[in-house]
């Protein structure tokens, strides 16, 4: 009996990607793969272009050259099927700080399931399913004894646990987390990154991150970006031995350097 080679279809497919504002290039040719059941950590000094990357797979920044596919479809010409394949939690997430939490996130949910009554689904089974909803992604992000409060009134750790939990909602199988635990405090980063690490199972996840720590626990794969490049891309081992550096704060501290060198 011959081994089964298939290969698993990529969920994200980054293909010749750059982004030019003008004379700036913040993205260069950024090209990778990930699958279902990857976590993927982006690293990399701050203005390197990860929060632009992020968006561009979003769909929110469209790319000046190449294309972004999502489970197949382009996210340029296919945004509605993109989209609704993507949780995404961008930094500094927008959110309107006079609503209470509760309302916030049911009104979001609204926004992206988009239930409408039929002769199979009755406006109580709408309203039930808003409330599981609403139920599930508070109970995951553990913001259920704020639920009343004004999104204004809440500390930073809490506004990116909510802006988590709107993420999470439809349960798309592709998640791009940006930053996902700045302004957390221990515990809660130790949660947050369990939880990535849990929810990878039958997920993609693309995480942006300024901690190396953060990377190294609970990424599969690392792609350091420097100056809109990629300068490695591989797994924590990996990038070691092609640097020759016994820790992922050397390889960075390295690769930047060189990076840097390399566009004087």
């Amino acid at each position: 009996m011959k081994p089964n080679t298939k290969k698993m279809p990529f969920s994200l497919e980054i293909k010749n990607v750059s982004k030019h504002y003008d004379l700036i290039e913040a993205i260069k040719n950024v090209s990778f793969e990930a699958s279902c059941g990857e976590i993927i950590a982006l690293l990399g000094p701050n203005g390197a272009g990860k929060s632009t990357l992020m968006n561009m797979i979003a769909g929110y920044l469209a790319p000046s050259e190449g294309k972004i596919l999502v489970n197949g479809n382009n996210v340029e010409q296919d945004d509605i099927l993109t989209k609704h394949d993507i949780g995404f939690l961008p930094e500094g997430a927008p959110m309107y700080g006079d609503m209470s939490v509760s309302l916030f996130l049911k009104y979001f949910i609204e926004l992206k399931l988009n239930l409408v009554p039929s002769e199979s689904l009755s406006l109580k089974e709408i309203k039930k399913t808003y409330k599981d909803e609403l139920d599930r992604v508070m109970q995951i992000a553990k913001i259920e004894d704020v639920a009343t409060q004004k999104i204004e009134t809440l500390s930073k750790g809490y506004k990116r646990r909510v802006g988590f939990a709107a993420s999470l909602i439809g349960n798309p199988p592709i998640l791009l987390l940006d930053e996902p635990t700045d302004g957390l405090d221990p515990n809660q980063k130790d949660h947050m990154r369990q939880l990535i690490k849990k929810m990878s199972k039958d997920k993609t996840i693309l995480i942006s991150t300024h901690l190396l720590d953060e990377a190294e626990d609970i990424s599969s794969k690392i792609i350091l970006i420097n100056k809109g490049q990629i300068a490695a891309l591989g797994s924590l081992d990996e990038i070691l031995k092609k640097t020759k550096r016994k820790t992922l704060g050397e390889a960075f501290k390295f690769l930047t350097k060189q990076e840097e060198k390399a566009h004087e």
